[in-house]
């Protein structure tokens, strides 16, 4: 008896709290010579898209940005409609993917992203998920499991899971997390992505979701839909068409992280440098803040910065006044934002 070969578009929905390093894990597989040709939906908590500037982009995937809420619950119909198009597309010839990844907003409980594969009838009929993907940030981790619920369901429904910025944590520390996550969800394997490095057989073509374990853990898995996130964790966006005194900004970033580092749960932004003819990428977790030179400003390209904030009921005002202080040229000290 042979056993049928499902045609279907594989799924895999990447997922993890906010900064646990998602997007840089997404790069890595886009990077790899696997032989896979990718469309990349990516989620963004906010109403500006800050990782398509991040994301590679060599290999021409197809990528489609939601950035008008969360995956999980109001643009659960847009997830709907792009999946929808990219079939008909790839149908039609318009499109070349093999399968979809899913990189999901970090405040996203994956569940409700799942059922949209059981129980919409058009997605059942294009598509099947291959694996929940879960980004775990060894650093704040242990945290975001004690304060978060969407933490805590990205983990139990995860397939496999990746642990992060190990290097950050000593290794008892690491060993005590990796035993805490295998007691929360003992059928995935844990192991370490140091910087998005993680082979990819442990990633895609997986067949690791598993319906039946994912009814254990959520016996209404396919009827309820309900999902609300916590009223403490908003975001807001900052732009600006001026150019940044880089000096300023990196000492108004410093007092914002020394004051607010503990409820900023994820930072990001595209920066327009004074005297600089690259964009900056900048991007943090609480008090852990990076930033890489990005793409060169084209000729007659009109240059701006835009910054996304989540975190716990920041004061957006003070950090708007802040900011417009950073601008060259101005004469104001942003520690006055601060002060006052």
């Amino acid at each position: 008896m042979t056993r049928s070969v499902d045609a279907r578009i594989p799924v895999t929905i990447l997922t993890g709290f906010l900064g646990a390093g998602k997007t840089t894990l997404l790069n890595r597989i886009l990077r790899e010579p696997h032989g896979h040709r990718i469309a990349v939906i990516e989620n963004e908590f906010g109403e500006a898209g800050i990782d398509n500037e991040i994301l590679l982009q060599e290999r021409d995937e197809q990528i489609v940005e939601m950035n008008n809420g969360c995956i999980c619950c109001t643009v659960r119909g847009d997830l709907v409609r792009i999946l929808g198009s990219l079939s008909d597309k790839r149908c039609r010839g318009e499109l070349d993917f093999s399968r979809v990844v899913i990189e999901t907003t970090g405040l996203a409980d994956p569940a409700p992203v799942a059922q949209t594969f059981f129980v919409e009838e058009a997605i059942v009929r294009d598509y099947t998920i291959d694996a929940i993907i879960t980004v775990v940030d060894a650093r704040h981790g242990p945290q975001q499991l004690d304060e978060h619920h969407e933490a805590q369901e990205q983990v139990g429904f995860a397939d496999r899971i990746l642990l992060s910025k190990t290097d950050l944590v000593p290794e008892p520390e690491v060993q005590a997390l990796v035993a805490r996550l295998k007691t929360m969800n003992p059928r995935a394997p844990v192991k370490p992505a140091h910087f998005g490095q993680a082979d990819v057989a442990d990633i895609l073509d997986i067949r690791g979701f598993d319906l039946d374990a994912i009814l254990g853990i959520d016996p209404q898995f396919l009827d309820n839909v309900d999902h609300e996130h916590d009223d403490d964790v908003g975001s807001f966006v900052y732009r600006d068409a001026r150019p940044f005194d880089l000096q300023k900004l990196e000492t108004f970033f410093g007092l914002l992280l020394q004051t607010f580092g503990a409820d900023m749960l994820r930072y990001k932004g595209v920066l327009n440098i004074e005297g600089r003819d690259r964009r900056i990428i900048f991007q943090g977790v609480h008090m852990l803040m990076s930033a890489d030179d990005g793409k060169p400003w084209a000729g007659g390209e009109a240059r701006s910065s835009v910054m996304v904030f989540i975190g716990r009921k920041l004061p957006r005002v003070l950090f708007e006044k802040g900011l417009a202080m950073c601008v060259a040229g101005e004469d104001a000290d942003p520690a006055q934002a601060l002060a006052g």
